[in-house]
């Protein structure tokens, strides 16, 4: 059932801000008008126009309001209790806000309001509101139904709310809330040649949960219990897993490097050695060529995994929304061994020289190391789908 929105309250403080009393008085917001003049009154309690405005604004808006909840009366429908509690809830505010400056005095005239108790009615409507909300939620629960389980929940708190001594309320809520509140389970569903270890799917399953609930929604990917009802699956189906055959490549190259290697004296026909103009010797830097055979070896392994998330729901059965996921897994290791001089390698090279062949890792542990990529696509398909389950 549609709330009905305490209006007149809510008109009172928003209105009440905008334009002078007599403003709000001619466009007919008389309780922004009463809000005005009041807190002119407080100022200046001998201000005849504002007293006017008063009287006028606090008859007319009360009879309106009890023109209303004679009609709502009359037309005897439980739902209206809760309509004409919030406005007498609007009649007492009103008279407890009128009293902050009354009793007046217009022109050798006492003007004052007479006091109205409005408690034993605001009681009254409030119980029967909370009644109507209680046989409505009960009413509701009969349809058996997700979204009337869960206004049923709405109806039993607002009936608590109101009367908080129902026999078995809680109870009520609480069922409400467990039969509104949709289940899905998310497990992995592996059709591949590879078996996983049971570590391997749990760490796939390690989602944000919380993240993914919702007020009316919760996921599991542990079974409750055998009794548990769930009313859609998410399934993540790993199809294929495609783990390429150890490779090994060699590659040969030879560097060469001319260096430096010391000096030799310059001589001249005679055979002496020659003399710069400040009578040094005059000398000639040698060079040697340094040659260093490279033979390297690249280890290469991959491993890519092929599969999707389904989205299921159960009543009526049906897949609400399939994606592909995927991911892979890349092992490489580049090991060198020179022959020659190793004086012509660069930095980069001669480090090279330290690295060893390794052994190849297995399959499943090509597999394992897909987990990280693999689960961030898992988190990401379920976030994206999240719209599909209500």
């Amino acid at each position: 059932m549609q709330r009905i929105i305490p209006f007149i309250l809510i008109t009172i403080f928003i209105l009440a801000g905008c334009g002078s009393s007599k403003k709000q008085l001619q466009k007919g917001n008389y309780d922004a008008a009463i809000n005005k003049a009041v807190a002119q009154l407080r100022k200046d309690r001998g201000d005849t126009k504002q007293i006017a405005i008063l009287e006028q604004s606090y008859r007319v808006a009360n009879d309106l309001d009890n023109e209303r909840i004679r009609f709502l009366k009359m037309e005897g429908r439980p739902g209206n209790w809760d309509e004409i509690f919030l406005i007498y809830n609007a009649l007492n505010a009103r008279q407890s806000l009128v009293k902050t400056v009354t009793p007046l005095n217009k022109e050798g005239r006492s003007v004052d309001f007479p006091y109205i108790d409005y408690i034993p009615e605001m009681v009254n409507a409030k119980r029967k509101a909370a009644d109507f909300y209680y046989a409505h939620g009960n009413e509701l629960m009969k349809n058996k139904l997700k979204e009337s389980y869960r206004q049923a929940y709405l109806e039993f708190l607002r009936a608590k709310e109101y009367v908080g001594d129902y026999e078995g309320i809680d109870n009520k809520i609480q069922e409400a809330r467990y039969m509104g509140m949709s289940r899905a389970f998310v497990s992995i569903q592996n059709s591949s040649v590879f078996k996983f270890p049971v570590e391997f799917e749990q760490d796939l399953l390690e989602l944000d949960l919380p993240k993914l609930n919702s007020e009316w929604v919760e996921y599991f990917t542990q079974n409750l219990n055998a009794d548990t009802q769930y009313d859609y699956f998410v399934n993540v189906n790993i199809r294929n897993i495609l783990v390429s055959p150890d490779r090994t490549i060699q590659r040969d190259s030879v560097i060469k490097k001319t260096v430096e290697d010391g000096f030799k004296y310059v001589f001249d026909k005679k055979g002496n050695v020659m003399k710069d103009s400040l009578g040094n010797d005059i000398k000639e830097k040698k060079y040697k060529d340094l040659q260093c055979a490279l033979i390297e070896t690249i280890q290469s392994k991959t491993c890519n995994i092929e599969g999707s998330i389904e989205v299921i729901q159960m009543n009526p059965q049906k897949v609400l929304k399939k994606d592909p996921i995927g991911a892979e897994s890349v092992f490489e290791n580049i090991s060198s061994r020179p022959l020659g001089d190793t004086q012509a390698l660069s930095k980069e090279q001669l480090e090279r020289t330290k690295t060893a062949i390794v052994p190849f890792p297995a399959d499943i542990e090509m597999v394992v190391r897909c987990s990280e990529t693999l689960k961030l696509a898992i988190n990401r398909a379920m976030q994206n789908n999240k719209r599909y389950i209500l």
